[in-house]
């Protein structure tokens, strides 16, 4: 099966969709790999750099980007690396975290890991 990696740009244009043309091409992308003619691959990096754009330039709050992207990152059928920390993160993230920070803290409980930091904030939230 073949694998595509989305970009930042694809996903914001999915749960944006202000370009509506480009919504429906992502939206159709999705389907394919909902139904395995493709596997999609979520990239930690580009779910960042999407957190970013939708808070920096649309002005979404830190609890609307967490809820669209619980709901984007849900489905078993995508192929997510650091699932478990990427789907654990957003309760931090809902706090006012930034992504980087959250998603450590998460990445550190799920693969049972130190978190080596001199941010005092940050290793008082450290669970491990």
């Amino acid at each position: 099966m073949k694998q595509m990696v989305p970009d930042t740009n694809l996903i914001v244009r999915l749960v944006v969709g202000d370009v509506k043309e480009q919504q429906e091409q992502a939206i159709n992308i999705f389907r394919r790999a909902e139904k395995s003619k493709i596997s999609l691959v979520i990239l930690p990096i580009v779910v960042a750099e999407s957190c970013y754009v939708l808070s920096s330039y649309y002005k979404k709050t830190y609890d609307e980007i967490a809820d669209t992207m619980e709901s984007l990152l849900s489905p078993g059928w995508l192929e997510i690396e650091h699932r478990d920390a990427l789907r654990g993160m957003w309760d931090w993230y809902r706090q006012g975290m930034h992504f980087v920070d959250s998603y450590l803290l998460a990445l550190a409980k799920y693969e049972k890991v130190e978190l080596l930091s001199f941010d005092k904030k940050l290793m008082k939230r450290n669970l491990v």
